[in-house]
């Protein structure tokens, strides 16, 4: 995954996480993703698997599609 995607992906679900008042912590507990490893997600630090988006997509109760820029 090139740098650009990740960081918009992360900023995708930074944006949607905001919007439904979720802390990242609070995201992390019911993703079961570490908070520091969901924070450079976020950041576009780190490549996200498929999975992982599908997962956080699920807990924020979003299409996969709305994370994906």
């Amino acid at each position: 995954m090139n740098q650009e995607l990740a960081l918009s992906i992360g900023s995708n679900i930074r944006e949607t996480r905001k919007t439904k008042s979720i802390s990242q912590e609070q995201l992390a507990l019911l993703t079961t993703i570490d908070r520091s490893y969901l924070g450079r997600i976020e950041r576009g630090e780190v490549s996200i698997t498929v999975e992982k988006l599908y997962q956080i997509s699920q807990t924020l109760n979003v299409d996969p599609k709305i994370l994906l820029p």
